[in-house]
């Protein structure tokens, strides 16, 4: 009789390879495993024989870079997702992302679970689950991490037993998530925010000291909201954002140290590198700036914040996000133009933004010769914008009552 099968998120790392023996040992299961290239630095190739050695029987791979570029970065760009307005959601939005890869392989290995290797404090097992809810309510879905008692100590050691190599060790503790969108680090010393990050958990960014002395300038061309060229060549959005992490690394820009409240409740310190995400954001709300009304960004910036929220707490495929989405695509047509970004020991600034449908005009803006401005018209205008405040402050405000000498009397407390 065939055993039934468990669909693991693989990514080869120290959870979930130890998942795959525990889910074949405690839960009697055929693990199929699925890994997906997001970005990340990985050999495809060399994952999937890991997962066969480790004891899985099937091992799927995908190289997802443009589908996670073009349905998951692009729209959390146009919204300028960010979460606490710091994180730029670089794992948060791979997580849907995988979840829709794992129910598509259960469905066509007939599996009747699907599982992951996050733990009970995270923010990744909500995210997981939510996204198989929403896309796949039949499947049931196995956390191992969250049943087992060991600790990461105790996982290395029965990796150990089990023949499976591992990155992890007691002398480095970190736990990493890297796409192309960012890299996520946590565990060990950065477990006290007292505590500066030391120099070794970073690997994408040089440090804004050792950063060149000279600045670097850069263009990048936007059509729809979406950057589509580098210093004038069209690149794919996936490499775009490639080459960018690279350029902006190297100059030290994407440090983010960020004490953060997880979507269980718990305040989490967590360090991330997002060369690429902070360069894009930055140009992508300059050239906003530039081309969309004052009420239509001010109300964007309130659906940014609940769309980053969303992302963030798993819901990708909530009704709201969709609908936020929606939102923002129709304010994204004019956001063309091409925005300049300085890079320089740490930080990236934009440097200049042009459009052609930009709503600076130089006429209207100027104090100088050419001002087209009619300024005898701003008198009526104050008139009329000032009239509320105006009715207001001309009513005299009533006097404070008067207590009568009878009340006192009423808050005498009887005595026998």
């Amino acid at each position: 009789m065939a055993r039934s099968k468990v669909v693991l998120a693989y990514s080869g790392g120290l959870d979930t390879s130890v998942a795959i023996p525990w889910l074949r040992e405690e839960k009697g299961l055929d693990v199929v495993t699925v890994t997906v290239d997001v970005g990340q630095p990985v050999d495809l190739e060399r994952v999937r024989a890991k997962a066969l050695a480790s004891g899985a029987v099937e091992a799927h791979v995908a190289d997802a870079r443009h589908e996670f570029a073009d349905e998951f970065l692009r729209p959390a760009l146009r919204a300028n997702a960010l979460y606490e307005g710091v994180y730029p959601l670089s794992t948060a939005l791979a997580r849907p992302l995988i979840a829709r890869r794992l129910v598509q392989v259960a469905r066509e290995v007939g599996a009747d679970a699907v599982a992951h290797g996050c733990t009970g404090k995270g923010n990744d097992q909500v995210r997981f689950e939510l996204s198989t809810q929403s896309l796949a309510p039949e499947l049931d879905v196995i956390a191992p991490a969250r049943e087992w008692t060991m600790n990461r100590d105790e996982e290395i050691a029965f990796a150990g037993r089990h023949g499976i190599a591992v990155e992890a060790t007691r002398r480095s503790p970190y736990s990493t998530d890297e796409n192309l969108w960012g890299r996520s680090v946590e565990c060990g010393i950065l477990e006290d925010p007292a505590v500066e990050p030391p120099e070794e958990v970073y690997a994408w960014t040089t440090a804004p000291t050792a950063a060149p002395e000279a600045p670097a300038y850069l263009t990048l061309r936007f059509q729809g909201g979406v950057p589509t060229a580098l210093d004038g060549e069209s690149l794919p959005f996936e490499e775009l954002i490639a080459r960018l992490n690279r350029l902006a690394g190297a100059h030290g820009v994407g440090r983010i140290d960020h004490l953060e409240s997880r979507v269980v409740g718990i305040k989490s310190r967590e360090v991330y590198e997002c060369p690429a995400a902070t360069v894009l954001l930055d140009a992508h709300r300059a050239l906003e700036a530039l081309v969309l009304p004052h009420d239509v960004l001010a109300f964007k910036r309130t659906v940014e914040q609940r769309y980053g929220e969303l992302v963030y707490d798993g819901l990708w495929f909530a009704p709201l996000r969709e609908a936020l989405e929606a939102f923002v695509a129709t304010t994204q047509p004019r956001v063309d133009g091409e925005v300049t970004v300085k890079l320089s020991k740490g930080r990236a600034s934009v440097a200049g933004r042009r459009s052609p449908a930009s709503l600076y005009q130089a006429g209207l803006a100027t104090y100088s010769e050419g001002d087209r401005f009619r300024r005898e018209k701003a008198e009526g205008f104050i008139y009329v914008w000032g009239l509320p405040s105006r009715t207001w402050a001309s009513v005299a405000e009533p006097a404070p009552p008067v207590p009568s000498p009878a009340e006192p009397a009423r808050l005498r407390v009887a005595r026998p």
